[in-house]
């Protein structure tokens, strides 16, 4: 097996390299490979007896487990196990080819990263089963087929088959289907079998533990199963009462047992269910539970097994949970669905939302999906309150905004300081990030507005049509129901969409940027003391968790509209990731000031100052300034200038965008350069055109000298 996988030129895949010894290279051919003059840089170096092998870096100390999804990208050695469900068809009897070939691909694609990957399969009683059936039926005489009874035929078509002997004949051909898929991917495959004797046994555990750490260091996936052809039947001991005792009862209890004897870093444990829910799946009222946490069992309440495999879901959990005792992280996901089955490994390494992740570290507020709950209830009391009571409250946080003025710039500072450390944000962003008293005195002016024009938002009549007598149809605006409002770094847009949501009615569900957290914290606080003096503090929540907007944009039995405040890539982003749910998006806008020749001089300085100079980090600030041509060197357009070059020296921000001051001046320049070049070329047009009608007509000598003269 080592020879031929050494010699085979598919080990030659992306991001991975087999070198050879020069002993070896000399049994392929000396000019390809130069081991003497080959140079390596930034790239770690795992070795077995003399052959090297180049990997990409991943570095992780294990030891704990990881907090969060977004960690598990961090994963170096992970354990994949599939479960029976997921390996066997739909009849039990024979494997899910395509399905089993879409995990290979995945388990593949993360080993050529650099990833140490192993996989704990269930399959080969499946397998078996199919073998002798097909062999018992080709055993059968054509005579004893034709005068066999009914009932003997039919005993004959579906043979009873002892599972011990259906896992002998199946282990071999399930890992030469292993190999063939795997050398797809130019990796090989190795065979463990292994039962709960070995692991109880000093001596063969230590050896096991060798064999595996041999084999992944010489870039093979291991893949393991229990030996069911001479397992004996699971005894009654004292099971999962330590980090060292655990029965190898299933392949999910050999998975977890492995994770914590090779202090893997991830145990993936694939089933036909999406993950584990707080009731049967089956049930009405079944909720999918995103993250459990130790000590939450007596909230779940377990259904019956799957129909193959020894285990169930209350087994998955006890070896999740040990497991995580160990310092292995766990996530149980849906390996079946046709949808998510071709990606859900790579999905659950790459942070995704993707079935339950099992972790230690309980965080101290609700969950996303908690808060778009309380987000629903909130709104739809906010729309049951009076209009007055709606702006009684906007009045309330304009109010806040004010008397806490000092509280809020000192949380605005800090992030400032942060991102200022950190370096990266722009010039416009950290002063789109930054607040002021006169920008929260103005916050609070338009607070005011919003409340004295929220009267008729909620339950205006919009359109009346009378369909027959005592019979009319009418159009009523109403809430839409729970919005996700998504901005980067403006913390006062958050009151600013708070106001309107409690104007509208409305439950609101918020993510702002990291770098804004301070800021929007407060923010977030006074908003919701402004919302309890009518009882509807939790209508308007702050996700201050680390989900990813992918994951909320996915929500859609909890938010109804999505709206993305930002640049167009985040809304091209958003619209791309929402899944089902509505997304109320803009495109890139054009802020053009047009000034006319009968414009008023006092409107127009009042608006371009207003237009650029008043906040030119905002989005939608002044971009280009037309001025009618008649309009040049005019006293108003002198004005303008002198304007503009006062606010410039006077602010310490210059829009590297629209310098309006140079580019007006070079504009003029221009201008003045084409219509003298104009006027010459018009004199000349003239010139041609007389000379043209001189010469076509017939004329005297001497009136041809004084047109040449």
């Amino acid at each position: 097996m080592l020879c031929r996988a050494a010699l085979s030129p598919s080990f030659r895949s992306p991001g991975r390299y087999l070198l050879f010894s020069p002993q070896y290279i000399t049994a392929v051919s000396q000019p390809y490979l130069p081991v003497n003059k080959l140079v390596l840089r930034n790239e770690s170096i795992r070795c077995w007896s003399n052959i090297p092998f180049i990997t990409m870096p991943l570095s992780r100390t294990h030891g704990k487990s990881f907090a969060h999804r977004s960690e598990l990208k961090h994963a170096k050695r992970i354990v994949v196990k599939l479960g029976s469900a997921v390996v066997t068809r739909g009849d039990e009897c024979g494997l899910a080819l395509g399905r089993l070939a879409s995990i290979v691909e995945q388990v593949s694609m993360l080993q050529n990263q650099g990833r140490e990957m192993m996989i704990v399969t269930s399959g080969a009683v499946a397998f078996g089963k199919q073998r002798l059936r097909h062999e018992i039926l080709l055993s059968q005489s054509v005579r004893q087929a034709l005068h066999s009874g009914q009932n003997q035929l039919k005993d004959m078509a579906i043979p009873v088959l002892e599972a011990r002997a259906c896992a002998a004949a199946g282990q071999s051909g399930l890992m030469a289907l292993y190999e063939a898929m795997f050398t797809q991917y130019s990796i090989c495959a190795a065979q463990i079998l292994v039962t709960n004797l070995d692991f109880h046994d000093e001596q063969k555990r230590r050896n096991l533990n060798g064999t595996l750490h041999e084999l992944l260091r010489m870039n093979i996936v291991p893949i393991i199963n229990t030996n069911d052809a001479v397992v004996p039947p699971p005894e009654p001991n004292s099971d999962l009462q330590g980090v060292n005792v655990i029965s190898v009862k299933d392949n999910d209890s050999l998975a977890a047992r492995l994770a914590v004897e090779m202090k893997t870093d991830l145990l993936i444990v694939l089933s036909d269910v999406e993950g584990l829910f707080d009731s049967p799946p089956g049930s009405d009222d079944a909720k999918l539970i995103d993250i459990f946490y130790p000590g939450d069992q007596q909230s779940v309440t377990f259904g019956t097994k799957s129909r193959v495999g020894m285990g169930g879901m209350e087994a998955k959990v006890k070896a999740a949970l040990w497991a995580l005792q160990g310092g292995t992280s766990v996530v149980i996901a849906n390996g079946t669905h046709p949808k998510i089955s071709g990606h859900v490994i790579t999905d659950i390494v790459e942070g995704k939302k993707v079935g339950t992740f099992f972790s230690e570290v309980k965080p101290a507020g609700p969950t996303v999906e908690q808060q778009g709950e309380m987000a629903r209830a909130g709104g739809r009391s906010l729309a049951a309150l009076q209009p007055e009571q709606r702006a009684e409250i906007i009045y309330h946080l304009a109010d806040l905004l004010t008397d806490q003025r000092e509280e809020i710039l000192l949380a605005n500072k800090k992030d400032l300081e942060e991102a200022e450390s950190k370096g990266r944000l722009a010039l416009p962003l950290m002063k789109r990030l930054s607040l002021s008293t006169s920008k929260l005195n103005s916050l609070a002016i338009g607070l005011r507005q919003i409340a004295a024009s929220s009267q008729e938002s909620v339950g205006r009549v919009i359109r009346r049509t009378r369909i027959a007598k005592d019979l009319e149809l009418e159009q009523v605006t109403v809430p839409i129901g729970v919005l996700l409002v998504i901005f980067e770094s403006r913390p006062d847009c958050l009151p600013q969409v708070s106001a309107l949501a409690i104007a509208s009615g409305n439950g609101l569900l918020l993510k702002g940027g990291k770098e804004a957290a301070h800021s929007n914290q407060i923010l977030h606080h006074l908003t919701q003391e402004a919302l309890s003096i009518h009882g509807v503090k939790d209508a308007v929540q702050l996700v201050n968790t680390r989900e990813e907007v992918e994951d909320l944009c996915h929500l859609d039995k909890l938010i109804d509209l999505i709206i993305p405040r930002g640049s167009s890539q985040l809304v091209r982003d958003i619209q791309k990731a929402a899944k089902g749910i509505p997304v109320m998006g803009h495109s890139e806008g054009i802020c053009h000031v047009y000034v006319d020749t009968e414009a008023s001089v006092e409107k127009v300085t009042r608006i371009v100052r207003d237009s650029k100079c008043e906040y030119p980090a905002a989005c939608n600030a002044l971009e280009t300034l037309l001025i009618h041509r008649d309009l040049l060197r005019t006293p108003l357009f002198d004005q303008i200038i002198d304007m503009l070059r006062v606010e410039q020296d006077r602010s310490d921000f210059v829009c590297t965008k629209c310098k309006l001051v140079s580019i007006l001046e070079e504009k003029v320049r221009g201008l003045e350069k084409r219509v003298s070049t104009l006027r010459c070329i018009r004199e000349n047009e003239d010139f041609l055109d007389r000379c043209q009608e001189m010469l076509l007509r017939p004329q005297c000598s001497e009136d041809s000298e004084q047109v040449l003269m």
